[in-house]
């Protein structure tokens, strides 16, 4: 049986890697985190190419960004209404 991956956050990512810019080393900032070292390694290296999704990514304009932004927070409100 395979495990299911747990989902991050794009501001846990951001978190993270701005952790580890500040200074701080990634082995304590994935431990602190509860990650694995390689994942936030890989989140460092995306960031610095400005592709969220890893490496070899296509880049990501900042229009698409706010657009998904967008998109996730009416499917939230959707929820909630839902619920409602």
């Amino acid at each position: 049986m395979k495990l299911a991956k747990p989902g991050f956050t794009p501001e846990f990512r951001d978190l993270a890697v701005k952790r580890v810019k500040a200074g701080e080393s990634v082995g304590r900032v994935a431990n602190d985190s509860g990650l694995v070292e390689q994942t936030l390694r890989n989140w460092v290296k995306a960031a610095a190419q400005r592709t969220p999704n890893g490496v070899g990514s296509r880049m990501v304009t900042p229009e698409e960004t706010e657009l998904s932004r967008w998109r996730a927070e009416k499917g939230r409100f959707q929820r909630e209404l839902e619920i409602v």
